[in-house]
């Protein structure tokens, strides 16, 4: 999936040189959480919005260029290390550098966003499962064979935590075969956190629950 197109040019870049009273109108004229920051056209570090707001505006840029932020994404980046380094420093906007260490655009969040939202994952008609395990027995080689041994397409699968060395796994797969691949996930003891597809395991005990409640009230 291509990224690159997403880049904009047209939002500004400041110089060390700048005055902050003219970054902080910056921030009140946009909804952006951070700016990139340039000396002699080469990228130096990004400003937040958050830290200008406690600054004196009446100063420049370079009596708090100690306190720039380095994160940025380079050219070539593909989108989902671009959506890493969004989520990892909780911003909105991020600088793109050229081969020169220049600043030649930046990416927008909802952009990027938007492109997750075009991939099967979230296109495709199916179901979701949610499974936990312990990492050292966590294999994506496996989950695949215990899929597509179903006859069940996978569509896409992430981890989504790691909790007390136990690796959750959100998966997203066909619709055909669904309660099959339930049980064959649990015999291979993986435990199922979530399931949107009907259940038929679950069902079973449900049913055997009904029973054994409507044969202790006799």
């Amino acid at each position: 999936m291509e990224i690159q197109p997403h880049i904009i040019d047209t939002i500004k870049v400041f110089d060390i040189g700048e005055s902050l009273k003219t970054v902080a109108q910056f921030f009140r004229d946009t909804v952006f959480t951070h700016v990139a920051i340039v000396e002699n056209g080469r990228f130096l570090g990004v400003l937040s919005e958050e830290d200008v707001s406690t600054f004196d505006t009446s100063k420049k840029v370079d009596d708090y260029r100690f306190n720039l932020e380095a994160f940025h994404a380079i050219r070539d980046a593909s989108w989902l290390d671009v959506l890493e380094i969004f989520t990892r420093n909780e911003t909105n906007l991020l600088p793109v550098l050229g081969e020169d260490q220049e600043v030649i655009g930046y990416y927008q969040l909802l952009d990027v966003l938007g492109l997750l939202i075009e991939t099967p994952f979230f296109r495709e008609p199916g179901g979701i499962l949610v499974v936990a395990r312990s990492s050292k027995d966590h294999s994506f080689s496996e989950i695949a064979q215990i899929i597509e041994s179903n006859n069940t397409r996978l569509l896409g699968a992430f981890i989504t935590d790691i909790q007390n060395d136990v690796v959750i796994t959100t998966i997203k797969l066909s619709s055909e075969n669904f309660n099959d691949v339930l049980q064959t996930f649990r015999r291979y003891n993986y435990n199922i956190l979530f399931g949107t597809i009907h259940d038929q395991f679950l069902e079973d005990l449900k049913q055997r629950s009904d029973y054994l409640d409507k044969y202790l009230n006799v």
